[in-house]
């Protein structure tokens, strides 16, 4: 009876660890394929101006790239892929309990560094209703101005440009968009499910070049 347990034991190990193998390969090869996807229309959006080169996997669901435009704003320009840990499902389950989003993430430096650090997070739309009266309510719409929490006593008028265009580009919803002295100068994060055309992977490689130029602007 012992030696029957210990067999069913051992039978059963192996067909978790053959399942878990198999949910591995599947699901990195999905990742592989979506962030190669990826690359390929950012690739696409350069519209043959710029080249995605080099591209390693440093985890099944970490994906890098190098990235060369032909702008003069843009130097040593990378991307990071970063997709939902599928290949190992405790990882894509607490993933999955954060909520957390595949994203990719733009760095690159400056011809000319920014003399100061701004820091941009994500913005939403939000309301509320009791829900049996949302039908028939007239909504007010108002757009407010820019909240703006810095360390600085002064304006610094660098940043008007900036804060501009960003709030031109609310269909392109940046998570995040960073400035500052140090490498890399300039970073800008969106999620990866907006990339889903061309259209709007050209327009986001437009907008980066925009916020590339008004922070050196400054600087000639």
């Amino acid at each position: 009876m012992g030696r029957l347990v210990l067999i069913d034991g051992v039978a059963g190990l192996i067909a978790a660890g053959l399942l878990l193998g198999v949910w591995y390969v599947w699901f990195a090869h999905y990742n592989r394929r979506r962030g190669i996807l990826t690359l390929k229309r950012i690739q696409a959006a350069c519209v043959g101006k710029g080249s995605v080169f080099e591209p390693r996997w440093r985890t099944s669901s970490l994906l890098q790239a190098s990235l060369h435009l032909p702008s003069r704003w843009f130097e040593d320009a990378k991307l990071t892929v970063r997709l939902v840990p599928r290949p190992i499902p405790f990882r894509w389950l607490l993933s999955h309990w954060r909520h957390q989003k595949e994203t990719v993430t733009f760095e690159a430096d400056l011809d000319h560094h920014p003399d100061f650090q701004l820091v941009v997070l994500h913005h939403r739309w939000a309301g509320s209703s009791n829900g049996s009266s949302a039908k028939s309510r007239t909504w007010d719409v108002t757009r407010p101005a820019p909240v703006v929490l810095t360390t600085r006593q002064e304006w610094s008028q660098e940043l008007s440009p900036l804060v501009g265009a960003l709030m031109s580009t609310r269909e392109k919803n940046f998570l995040s968009v960073r400035f500052r002295p140090n490498s890399p100068h300039f970073s800008a994060t969106v999620e990866l499910d907006i990339l889903s055309d061309q259209k709007t992977a050209t327009s986001l490689i437009s907008t980066l070049r925009e916020l590339a130029s008004g922070a050196s602007a400054r600087q000639h």
